[in-house]
């Protein structure tokens, strides 16, 4: 892997934000192994920040700063960006105050479990595990890379299912396989772990929400986690997350529901209340906010999806 020397650059002029970078929680749809997204500017989530995850960030419209790890320098439309887990980043445009920009961003956010998985399991993808190894740094891509990247990145946006997947596939493969089109950013990459005070508490907070979700969980009880006052801790993980805590509650429970949707012949009544809703209409209600459909409707989806995909297996 190669990546910046000390002194090949000078150091960047602007000073990074003050304080250290927000914790971002990433959150996939049901359906989703990784997060295909857009988002308009300015945008909550617009922010110096980090998170676990890679990310793959297009610019669609607007020119200005970005600052990737220790690194700041201009970006302008069609800038494509890959970021590694805990490298703090961010986007600032250069535009009039009060304006806003519809889906100035493209990205796709993805674990390292996946991560792992493309670089050790299959041989075909030893240039995508060199790829990730550089994400550490931060990678810009540039020429043809760049081009056949931004077109296949927008293009996952308009397919679902096993398409997806393979959309997302072969576009780490084409950006893997253009390694004189790319170029490192940052001179130094975080731990891998990235411990702070405030991610010690969001960690043992979400730890406790994966374990506790299916009952009853009251602000105050979660603040406790953090030996944190209700109000300070409902702010603490908005900031922290980009999520009001009830509507990650509710968002864990509609991935649980999905998958006995999925995987179950359970009643959607029995599923309501087995993931904790505590009414039906509450539920689809609640449902059709993350998913955009009815849980009836999903699980008829789904079980497409799987018949679709058993008989591509026979074929094969």
């Amino acid at each position: 892997m190669t990546h910046p020397a000390l002194g090949a650059r000078p150091r960047p002029v602007e000073p990074l934000p003050a304080g250290g970078p927000a914790l971002e929680l990433i959150l996939c749809g049901p359906r989703e192994s990784f997060r295909w997204a857009t988002h308009d500017y300015p945008h909550h989530l617009a922010k110096w920040h980090c998170h676990p995850e890679y990310e793959l960030h297009l610019i669609r419209e607007s020119t200005g700063r970005m600052m990737i790890g220790d690194h700041v320098g201009a970006f302008e439309p069609g800038s494509l960006i890959l970021t590694g887990p805990n490298l703090p980043h961010n986007w600032v445009s250069a535009i009039e105050p009060g304006a806003s920009l519809r889906e100035r961003d493209v990205l796709v956010q993805f674990t390292g479990e996946i991560a792992d998985t493309l670089s050790h399991a299959f041989p075909e993808f030893a240039e995508v595990g060199a790829l990730l190894e550089e994400a550490a740094f931060g990678v810009e891509f540039t020429g043809e890379t760049a081009a056949l990247g931004r077109k296949k990145l927008c293009e996952i946006g308009t397919l679902e299912g096993p398409r997806r997947l393979l959309a997302f596939l072969d576009l780490m493969a084409t950006l893997a396989a253009g390694r004189g089109d790319r170029r490192t950013l940052s001179r130094c990459a975080p731990a891998l772990g990235l411990h702070t005070p405030a991610s010690r508490k969001l960690e043992r907070v979400i730890g406790f929400l994966a374990v506790e979700f299916r009952r009853d969980i009251t602000l105050s009880e979660a603040a406790a986690i953090c030996t944190m006052e209700a109000t300070a801790f409902s702010r603490f993980f908005k900031h922290q997350t980009g999520h009001n805590f009830s509507a990650y509650v509710n968002h864990l429970r509609v991935q649980a529901a999905c998958q006995l949707l999925a995987a179950t012949d359970k009643s959607v009544t029995e599923i309501c209340f087995e993931t904790g809703f505590n009414n039906t209409a509450n539920f689809n209600r609640r449902f059709a906010a993350v998913c955009g459909e009815t849980p009836s409707a999903y699980r008829a989806g789904a079980r497409r999806i799987q018949r679709s995909s058993f008989r591509e297996t026979e074929a094969a």
